[in-house]
């Protein structure tokens, strides 16, 4: 399935945003679908239209009920209270959270970029949480954050250099040069917008971006990584390897060292997986939680 053929590419999931309040803040989700629950978690300046490809598609198939939260990192719309722990150990505490508002107790996690970090340490949190994990390009070991990244997170020590920044992101020249080295294929001016809007004109969600790029640190994904070998349960690592950004020997590592773990490498795509190849990205989703089911099956008929 090429890039063009996951039901069609849309700039934004389907339906209107649900609310839910937790004590860190308002947090705006999408339910798509029902069956197996699956949890999708994006990454820094985007929100969760990133999923609007995959997770639209998946819903659709019957497979999964696709659970699809805007996190406060500077691409969401509504800000967090100003106490809000946006630390990794933090935002994984408020996935937990929002988990527990809409009935939810284990999931799927499926991850990209810096969300992919956080499904990380969300799993070393939360283990029994976890019935399978999902990881597409993204930080890990000692890259959290990545070489490119580092001028935004030393620049959130700085008062003031992040909100300049959020602030340059009004002119759509920038927009297109923050995104290409995280995408292959450009990804369309309406999206881009989308993604950090808000984020260029509200100080208040600048302070939230800010809050969870000084969080950012490889002690918490080396922390993370302690708890792989004894997570035994299915790891899918669904890698491009021309990605600049995110090596694909890290995907490497990481299959290693969880027990259950399989690598499929996806061509013509950098770090943003969704955006890049959302239909291959669709086809081993449905075939992951198909395999799922059917081993579950054999499993319930084993012991009937």
């Amino acid at each position: 399935m090429s890039r063009t053929e996951a039901g069609g590419p849309t700039n934004r999931l389907a339906d209107d945003p649900h609310e839910v309040e937790l004590p860190q803040g308002t947090l705006r989700y999408h339910d798509l679908g029902t069956g197996d629950p699956v949890l999708f978690v994006h990454g820094a300046f985007v929100n969760g239209d990133l999923w609007r490809n995959v997770a639209g598609p998946l819903a659709e198939t019957g497979a999964a009920r696709c659970l699809v939260p805007t996190l406060p990192l500077g691409g969401h719309d509504v800000p967090m209270h100003p106490d809000a722990d946006l630390t990794p150990t933090g935002v994984a505490a408020l996935l937990a959270e929002f988990l527990d508002a809409v009935g939810v107790e284990r999931v799927t996690l499926v991850g990209c970029d810096t969300g992919g970090a956080l499904c990380q340490v969300f799993l070393a949190e939360y283990p029994g949480r976890v019935e399978r994990l999902v990881l597409t390009n993204c930080d890990a070991f000692d890259n959290f954050p990545p070489r490119e990244a580092l001028p935004f997170v030393w620049g959130a020590r700085v008062p003031g250099v992040t909100g300049l920044f959020a602030r340059s992101l009004r002119l759509a020249a920038v927009r297109r040069l923050a995104f290409r080295l995280l995408a292959k294929h450009p990804v369309d001016a309406e999206t881009l917008a989308g993604y950090v809007g808000t984020l260029s004109t509200d100080p208040a969600v600048q302070r939230d971006l800010r809050k969870a790029l000084l969080g950012v640190s490889p002690r918490y994904t080396n922390r993370a990584a302690e708890a792989f070998p004894s997570f035994d349960r299915p790891v899918l690592l669904a890698w491009a390897p021309e990605d600049p950004i995110f090596p694909v020997a890290d995907a490497e590592r990481l299959a290693e060292l969880f027990p259950n773990a399989r690598l499929e490498r996806i061509p013509d795509s950098y770090a943003l997986v969704p955006e890049d190849q959302p239909g291959r990205l669709v086809e081993l989703l449905t075939d992951f939680l198909g395999a799922r089911r059917t081993a579950q099956r054999a499993h319930e008929q084993d012991t009937g």
